[in-house]
C-alpha cells in the first residue's frame, strides 16, 4: 500500500528535490500530495510528479490549519515534509502551544527552530565557541560605521539574518559599498556583518530522532546556478558541488547543535543543514543551519545518502528502523552538476571537460 505524504512548497527546488528523491531513487511505494502559496507555481501542475496539488493561504495565516486538515484529511496523509522555513516555524509553534500534528512529521522544537532561523540568534549562542566567525548585527536603521570597521575591518561579507537563496549577502569593500546595498535590499529588515572567508563553502546533513543523530553526510557548494544575477555570485541553488567524506565537520555540526539543545533545553529532532565558509588556512567556521533540507538533497540521493527516504521510513516503522549512527561515504572524486528543471548529474570530477 502507498505511503501517503505531504511535501509543501513545491514551487521551491528542494521540496522538488525530496519529491524526486522519492520516487527515482527510494525503494519505498509513494503517493505525493503537494501544496504551494503561489498558484503559478511550476510544482503544482508536475502531474508526473503529485498525484494531486493545492494552493493554500501562507503560514501564519487565519485559514491555514483549516486548509491543511482539510487536505490531509480528504488525501488520508500519513507523513508531512514539511520544508518552507516560514512552514517549518509554524508547525512547530502550532505543537509548542499544545496542538497535536493532523498527521506524522520529523521536526525539531519551536525553541530551536527559533534560534536557528535568525542567523544572529544562532550567532549569539555560539559566540563564545570556536565555531562561528567574529560577527556584528547591522540595523538598516542605524549604520554605526565606525563599530562596524572595529569589529569586522574590510572586506566583511554581509547577509539578511533570516532567509535563503544568499538573501541580501555581498562581499563589502568600505563604508560607502555597504550603505548602498543597505539602501537597495529594503526588504531585509536586518543584516548580519561577519568575517570574511575565502574558503570552500560546505554543507554538512544530520538527521536526529529523539536526541540521537542516526544519519550524516557532506557536501561541497562549488558554483551557483545564474550567479551571474546576484552581486555575490550567490543564488542559493547549487549548479557545481562535491560529494565529500568529512567527518570532522560532522563532528563540528554536531557539537553546535548540542550547544543549541543544551541552551533551549529540547532535545534534537529532525533533518538540520549546517553551513560552513573555509578560512585562508582551510579552518571552517558555521555561517548558519537551516531547519530543513536544502536544493541539492537529491544530488545527495543519488550519491546514496536518501535522506528523504530515511525521514519517511523511521516515521512509518521507528521500531524497525536502523538507529546504528551511519555517515555516508561516497566515492572519491564524485561531483554533482545541476540546472534549472533537470535532474542532477553525478560523475567523477577527473572526467570534466577542462
Amino acid at each position: 500500500m502507498a505511503i501517503n505524504i505531504l511535501i509543501n512548497g513545491v514551487g521551491g527546488p528542494t521540496p522538488r528535490s525530496i519529491s524526486r528523491s522519492l520516487h527515482k531513487y527510494s525503494n519505498l511505494e509513494v503517493r505525493l500530495i503537494g501544496t504551494d502559496i503561489n498558484p503559478l507555481a511550476y510544482g503544482l501542475y508536475e502531474n508526473q510528479l503529485y498525484d494531486n496539488t493545492y494552493v493554500i493561504p501562507r503560514a501564519g495565516d487565519d485559514q491555514y490549519w483549516n486548509v491543511i486538515n482539510s487536505i490531509i484529511a480528504k488525501e488520508n496523509i500519513d507523513i508531512a515534509i514539511v520544508q518552507p522555513e516560514m512552514e517549518v516555524l509554524e508547525w512547530t509553534r502550532y505543537k509548542s502551544i499544545g496542538n497535536e500534528w493532523p498527521c506524522k512529521a520529523l521536526l525539531p522544537e519551536y525553541a530551536i527552530v527559533e534560534n536557528l532561523i535568525d542567523k544572529s540568534l544562532m550567532t549569539q549562542l555560539l559566540k563564545n565557541t570556536d565555531l562561528v566567525p567574529n560577527s556584528f548585527e547591522i540595523s538598516p536603521t542605524n549604520i554605526d560605521l565606525e563599530a562596524i570597521e572595529k569589529k569586522l575591518g574590510y572586506p566583511f561579507w554581509i547577509r539578511s539574518t533570516s532567509g535563503s537563496s544568499g538573501l541580501g549577502s555581498l562581499k563589502v569593500e568600505d563604508g560607502n559599498s555597504l550603505k548602498n546595498w543597505i539602501t537597495i535590499n529594503p526588504r531585509v529588515a536586518n543584516f548580519i556583518g561577519s568575517k570574511y572567508l575565502p574558503g570552500r563553502n560546505l554543507a554538512c546533513k544530520l538527521l536526529f530522532y529523539k536526541g540521537r543523530l542516526l544519519r550524516a553526510a557532506s557536501g561541497e557548494r562549488v558554483n551557483y546556478i545564474m550567479s551571474k544575477v546576484a552581486p555575490s555570485g550567490i543564488t542559493g541553488n547549487t549548479a557545481f558541488g562535491r560529494l565529500l567524506n568529512e567527518p570532522k565537520l560532522v563532528e563540528l555540526s554536531e557539537k553546535a547543535l548540542r550547544i543549541v539543545e543544551k541552551n533551549t533545553k529540547k532535545e534534537l529532532n529532525g533533518l538540520f543543514t549546517a553551513d560552513y565558509k573555509e578560512d585562508v588556512n582551510g579552518k571552517p567556521y558555521l555561517t548558519e543551519i537551516n531547519v530543513r533540507m536544502v536544493a541539492f538533497n537529491m544530488s545527495f540521493a543519488a550519491g546514496g545518502a536518501n535522506f528523504s527516504e530515511d525521514i519517511v521510513n523511521l516515521l512509518t516503522s521507528p521500531d524497525s528502523f536502523d538507529k546504528k549512527y551511519k555517515m555516508y561515504e561516497f566515492d572519491k572524486d564524485l561531483i554533482f552538476l545541476r540546472d534549472v528543471d533537470v535532474d542532477p548529474m553525478l560523475m567523477k570530477e577527473t572526467d570534466l571537460l577542462l
